[in-house]
């Protein structure tokens, strides 16, 4: 056979034309002249295939994927013999001017080609970001102390939980953002985004410093298209009226806060010195008594193997204290102990304070 456009009879025909005149005709890329990407204007989402994906990559990632989605390889050509250069030659406002160089083996012959193209950047807004430019959020998680003030340091820590929990979730939920922080008499009320990410703050705040947490959704519309109801949903974790030193009542008997977390409660008998876990469940049955701050501090005068004698702080009365612990064979006379008064009556104190 013979090429219809040259006369060749040597060369192997290819689509009906010779080699050497195929190769001068061949196109190694197919890449549209004008590509158009819609971009979220705050967050760099891309709308694609009727959806917003991929948020927070760089814009000149995104002009290298637009051409790299819109490249189509001739399929003559070979995957691993080919060789494809990008280059973003300068941008012009929304618009990108690129240069694509192509080099690929084909029919054993080399052959290299360059291209150009344009990527404009389409600027909108996609839902997630506009539910956090209109302030749109699904939760409130409402930070409080049971029966006393919130200390600056509970605060504080809350806070840095909050940004923590917050930055580490925003990649898989867009809407982990806080809205607004609002000071209240009894604690503060943190406006949150989404309600899984609302859960997950009073869960990690609970984890620091124990706590009861409770639920309260609210109606606040309705969903005209299904006709079900839109709820926000507030979420109160509650630290407890007793901090880590201080001291309590429960099952009758006087007890040391020993450790709290988001689990449980470590307690220490005054009497005995036994220490136990005390589940979440059980907050109700614990009655508060006194605060770490009243712990004083007294001295041992004497001291016999089955008794030792200290001073009241109070009024200096000799008081007898039954040795029951190894821990009392540590302490000597003339040395400085910790006791709590409870009910005019003296605890010596195992722990260090």
């Amino acid at each position: 056979m013979f090429c219809p456009e040259c006369g060749n009879t040597k060369s192997p025909i290819i689509e009906g034309i010779c080699q050497n005149c195929f190769l001068k005709k061949i196109s190694i890329l197919e890449i549209p002249e004008n590509i158009e990407v819609v971009v979220c204007a705050h967050c760099n989402a891309k709308f694609e295939e009727g959806k917003w994906k991929e948020s927070e990559i760089p814009e000149e990632e995104i002009i290298y994927r637009a051409l790299e989605r819109s490249i189509n390889v001739d399929p003559h050509i070979s995957q691993d013999k080919l060789e494809i250069e990008l280059e973003i030659i300068q941008m012009r406002g929304t618009i990108a001017e690129c240069y694509i160089e192509a080099e690929a083996e084909i029919f054993g012959e080399t052959i290299k080609q360059s291209f150009e193209s344009e990527v404009r950047l389409l600027r909108n807004v996609c839902p997630n970001c506009s539910k956090q430019q209109s302030g749109y959020y699904e939760s409130v998680v409402q930070f409080r102390a049971d029966n006393r003030e919130l200390t600056q340091y509970e605060m504080d820590k809350a806070d840095k939980i909050i940004d923590k929990t917050l930055n580490n979730r925003f990649y898989k939920d867009k809407l982990a953002y806080l809205v607004q922080k609002t000071k209240l008499k009894e604690g503060y009320d943190y406006y949150i985004g989404s309600y899984k990410s609302g859960k997950k703050i009073a869960d990690a705040i609970k984890e620091e410093f124990g706590g009861i947490i409770n639920e309260s959704p609210r109606l606040i519309s309705q969903d005209k298209s299904t006709g079900k109801g839109l709820y926000r949903i507030w979420i109160l974790i509650r630290l407890p009226k007793f901090k880590k030193g201080d001291f309590i009542k429960y099952n009758d008997k006087y007890w040391e806060i020993i450790n709290i977390d988001g689990k449980r409660i470590l307690i220490q008998d005054l009497d005995t010195f036994e220490k136990i876990p005390l589940q979440w469940k059980e907050y109700e049955n614990i009655e508060y008594i006194k605060e770490e701050k009243s712990i004083q501090t007294t001295t041992l005068i004497s001291k016999s193997p089955l008794n030792m004698q200290i001073l009241d702080p109070d009024d200096y009365t000799v008081v007898d204290i039954p040795i029951i612990n190894e821990y009392f064979n540590e302490v000597n006379i003339g040395d400085e102990v910790k006791i709590i008064k409870i009910e005019n009556q003296l605890y010596l104190l195992q722990t260090e304070k």
